[in-house]
C-alpha cells in the first residue's frame, strides 16, 4: 500500500531542521549609529553632541532627558552616565555638500572629514578632540599631526588652532564594546579623582552651619533662662514695687474690724469638718454665725 504514485520520501522530506535565528542586518545598526540620535533615535540634526563614551546625540534630547528623566523609557541605560551638559562636548561637524538621494532610497552620510573628505559612515574611524570638539577621521588627523614622543608635548589643531593632547584628548566616535568599556574605565577613574564641586561644598557647610545653630539655640535660651539680671537699675525697681505691695497690703489689713477679719479664713479649716461639696464656701451655719454677730452692720458703715 502506498507509494502508488512512484515516490520514495528521504530524509529531507521527512525530517525539518531547526530554523536559524534571525540575525540582525549589520548595516542598518551601523547607519542608525552613526545617523540616528543615540538616545532619541531621531536623525542627527546640529547641533550634535558626543559623550566621553564616543556616542552620538542630539543636544535637544539630552537637554529633555536631563530635565525629565521619565522622557526615554531607556534613557538611564543609554546615557546614565550623563550627570550635565558638562559631561558632553559639542561637535563641530563638516556637512557633506556632495550628498545626493541616490535611486535606490539610501541616504549617503550627512559629515565628512574636513582633512581627507571621508564620509562618516562608520567604515572609518573617526574620533574628536575633547578640548574644542572638531571631528576627524582617524587616519586623516594621525596624518596631518602625528603623536608627539612626549606626552606633555601638546599639538595644534587643524581645523580651529587649539592646543590639545594626542594621548588625552582623542576620543573614539561610536567605538566597539571592548574599546567602549575601557574608555568607561578610564572614565570612572576620571571622576574619582575630581575635586568636589563648590555647590556641594556649599550646600554641606550650610547645612552644617544651621546643624550647629539649631543646637546651640537651646542651649542658648536655658543659659539666658537660668542666668540672673545683672542690671543693678531693674532689680532696684523690683525691690521697691514688692516693698510697696507690701505696704499697702498691712495697711489695708490694718483699717479692717475684726467682724471683717472673721470672713478670711484664718486657720479654722482644721477644725471644721467640711464635704467635698461645702469646702472653701460659706455654709448656712457660718451665714447664720455672721448674721447673729451684727457684723453685717459694721460693714454697712464702713462703705455708706
Amino acid at each position: 500500500m502506498g507509494n502508488d504514485g512512484g515516490s520514495i520520501p528521504d530524509r529531507r522530506d521527512l525530517v525539518k531542521n531547526k530554523p536559524k535565528a534571525e540575525q540582525a542586518d549589520k548595516a542598518n545598526q551601523t547607519r542608525a549609529r552613526w545617523g540616528f540620535c543615540a538616545l532619541s533615535k531621531r536623525k542627527l540634526q546640529e547641533p550634535v553632541v558626543s559623550c566621553a563614551l564616543g556616542k552620538l546625540y542630539n543636544k535637544d534630547s539630552i537637554i529633555e532627558n536631563l530635565l525629565d528623566r521619565s522622557a526615554y523609557g531607556d534613557g538611564d541605560t543609554i546615557c546614565g552616565h550623563i550627570r550635565s551638559l558638562k559631561d558632553v562636548k559639542k561637535l563641530t561637524l563638516t556637512p557633506n555638500l556632495s550628498r545626493t538621494t541616490p535611486l535606490d532610497g539610501t541616504e549617503q552620510p550627512q559629515f565628512i572629514c574636513p582633512l581627507t573628505l571621508k564620509e562618516m559612515n562608520g567604515l572609518v574611524p573617526f574620533v574628536y578632540l575633547s578640548s574644542c570638539g572638531c571631528t576627524f577621521s582617524q587616519a586623516g588627523l594621525k596624518n596631518v599631526s602625528a603623536p608627539s614622543s612626549s606626552s606633555e608635548e601638546r599639538s595644534l589643531c587643524p581645523q580651529c588652532a587649539k592646543k590639545y593632547s594626542y594621548s588625552t584628548d582623542l576620543v573614539q566616535i561610536n567605538p566597539s564594546s571592548e574599546e567602549e568599556e575601557r574608555m568607561r574605565d578610564a572614565m570612572e577613574r576620571q571622576r574619582i579623582l575630581e575635586p568636589p564641586s563648590k555647590k556641594s561644598g556649599k550646600k554641606n557647610k550650610r547645612k552644617a552651619a544651621g546643624a550647629a545653630e539649631g543646637d546651640e539655640e537651646p542651649a542658648k535660651k536655658k543659659r539666658e533662662q537660668a542666668r540672673p539680671s545683672t542690671n543693678p537699675s531693674i532689680a532696684a525697681a523690683s525691690r521697691a514695687v514688692v516693698s510697696s505691695l507690701a505696704m499697702e497690703e498691712a495697711k489695708r489689713k490694718s483699717g479692717m474690724s475684726e467682724a471683717v477679719k472673721s470672713l478670711y479664713d484664718n486657720g479654722d479649716r482644721a477644725k471644721r469638718k467640711e464635704t467635698f461639696m461645702t469646702m472653701g464656701t460659706f455654709t448656712r451655719v457660718r451665714l447664720s454665725a455672721f448674721l447673729l454677730s451684727g457684723a453685717w452692720k459694721l460693714i454697712l458703715e464702713q462703705y455708706a
